[in-house]
């Protein structure tokens, strides 16, 4: 019998081969009972283009201190903050990786800020 965190990795194995089919970057997101992250991985997979997340200092300042970077909120402040960063850095298009983890609450809160900010997935 699998463990959830095993499931939701086997999950997320398909879903990475069919994204590296894709040949575009791929913004993975992570989330964690207290804290959601963001990373912007490039094409071939081998460096990470920019982060962001809910225990960054100033993230964490405009939510309005610990405790608050699990909820909706939250995660739609690391979704623009994402954007703006993945622009700065170059990438428009991405694919969105959602690891394994069901398209639902923060992670969609996640994913739809990023699209408003500008990113296409």
């Amino acid at each position: 019998m699998l463990t959830k965190k095993e499931q939701r990795l086997r999950r997320a194995r398909q879903t990475r081969i069919r994204i590296a089919q894709q040949g575009v970057a791929r913004l993975t997101v992570h989330r964690t009972n207290l804290h959601i992250y963001a990373s912007l991985i490039s094409e071939d997979g081998a460096r990470v283009l920019a982060t962001a997340s809910t225990a960054e200092a100033e993230v964490r300042q405009a939510l309005g201190g610990a405790g608050k970077g699990g909820n909706a909120a939250a995660a739609e402040a690391v979704g623009k903050r994402i954007a703006e960063k993945a622009k700065a850095a170059g990438v428009e298009r991405v694919a969105f990786d959602r690891a394994g983890f069901a398209y639902h609450g923060r992670v969609k809160a996640l994913a739809e800020a990023a699209r408003e900010a500008g990113l296409q997935f």
